[in-house]
């Protein structure tokens, strides 16, 4: 029994120490969409503006609403001014009236089309809010894989330069170099060091940044789970022309402000109509009881709304001219950013292509022979440079590459909805 009880013991102790950091591991790796979608779920300006939603939403209920009744009731004693004799007791008259506003049916209707081309407008707003956030977390993931690349390049340049100044160190010791090739080789050692140190605080600064897009809602130790190799997936050029215009958020809410300022204006039109109360009143005295019903008319006789209706037309005019003038700018950001990413592609194919390679064969090739001494410490210095130069311009290629299919997806609002919950 005490042989049973000690490895049971042993094994919730073992699993309360290395279940955690087991989890964590798991939990910590994350998909760019996994990213977007705990950011766009936890921003704080996608909360507000789906707020804005549903506040767009009550004003349609406001615009669907009946005018209501005004009731008035007066009651009071009769004043006599002959004695009692002559009148009689003193009676009590009650008045009752009501009054019912009939809307004209064009002027409601329009102010609810308005009412839901707000609602259209909004979630356009809204859809924009989560397309531009979407495409920030995106970017800033790749960032982030861009400075951890940076980092890790510039620890493998350290280690070389490290391992060859201890070798001219033993050289200088034995007597076979000149002690200024070791000055130098410190000097360069340290140069190494303090890049390697200002690419850690890069990292450092990027994970923070995509930390702050999420306003909190990934762990501090995550780990993204992807590459700056990824595919980059986008549909034909001339689908993407016809697309981006028809499906850009800021152009569809332009287009449902255009629909509201001219369903304002069929409101401001349909209120120079005359307007109709019907009225009923009730009487009741002593001796008598009445009712009488009629109906009160505002004539626009003096002011037919000639200033409203006259804003309401420019207005329509602006949105108009404004929407016309985005949706040539959303082509023209487009076209910018299909350039990008060809510029950028032909970068990485160049890269790709041997360039990069043969950097890091001649690399190989001339810490080899200043190993043997065969070559100086500045020729394999120099070779050294040319690889880190040609291994930073690959992979901001590579982020130049995802960044601008990034900026194509924001204008057309491409981002994992399947994973939100509206």
């Amino acid at each position: 029994m005490q042989k049973s009880t000690f490895w049971y013991l042993l094994l919730s102790l073992s699993f309360a120490f290395s279940s955690p950091s087991t989890l964590a591991q798991q939990t910590a790796k994350l998909k760019i969409d996994e990213i977007q979608r705990l950011g766009l779920q936890a921003n704080g300006l996608v909360l507000a503006a789906r707020s804005q939603v549903e506040m767009a939403k009550a004003g349609v209920v406001a615009a669907s609403a009946f005018l209501n009744p005004e009731v008035t009731v007066t009651a009071g004693p009769d004043s006599n001014r002959y004695s009692l004799a002559i009148t009689g007791p003193t009676s009590m008259q009650r008045h009752v009236t009501v009054n019912q506003p009939i809307e004209n049916p064009i002027m409601r209707s329009a102010r609810i089309s308005a009412s839901e081309a707000i609602v259209d407008a909004t979630r356009a707003s809204f859809d924009q809010v989560r397309a531009d956030l979407a495409a920030q977390l995106r970017v800033r993931s790749y960032e982030l894989l861009l400075r951890q690349e940076q980092f890790a390049m510039e620890q493998n340049i350290f280690d070389l330069v490290d391992d060859v100044r201890r070798r001219i160190k033993i050289n200088v010791e034995r007597g076979e170099a000149a002690r200024f090739e070791l000055i130098r080789a410190d000097t360069e050692v340290q140069n190494a060091a303090n890049r390697k140190e200002a690419a850690r605080l890069g990292v450092q600064r990027a994970r923070i940044a995509l930390l702050q897009f999420t306003a909190g809602a990934i762990p501090a130790d995550f780990e993204i789970s992807a590459s700056l190799k990824d595919p980059v997936n986008l549909p034909p050029l001339e689908e993407l022309r016809n697309q981006v215009p028809q499906v850009n958020p800021d152009v569809i809410r332009l287009q449902a402000e255009q629909e509201r300022a001219t369903q304002r204006i069929s409101q401001e039109k349909a209120s120079v109509l005359p307007q109709i109360n019907i009225l009923y009143t009730n009487y009741q005295d002593a001796q008598f009881t009445s009712n009488t019903a009629g109906m009160s008319i505002r004539i626009p006789l003096w002011y037919r709304r000639r200033g409203e209706i006259d804003t309401a037309i420019y207005d329509s005019a602006r949105i108009r001219d404004t929407l016309e003038f985005r949706r040539y700018e959303i082509g023209q950001l487009f076209e910018s950013a299909w350039q990008m990413l060809q510029i950028a592609q032909r970068r990485v194919d160049m890269f790709e292509g041997g360039l990069l390679k043969e950097a890091e064969n001649a690399v190989e090739v001339a810490r080899a022979a200043h190993r043997f001494g065969e070559r100086g410490l500045l020729e394999f210095l120099d070779t050294q440079r040319i690889l880190r130069g040609i291994v930073g311009d690959s992979l901001l290629a590579r982020f130049d590459l995802q960044s601008a299919a990034a900026e194509i997806d924001r204008l057309r609002a491409h981002y994992p909805r399947e994973l939100l919950v509206e």
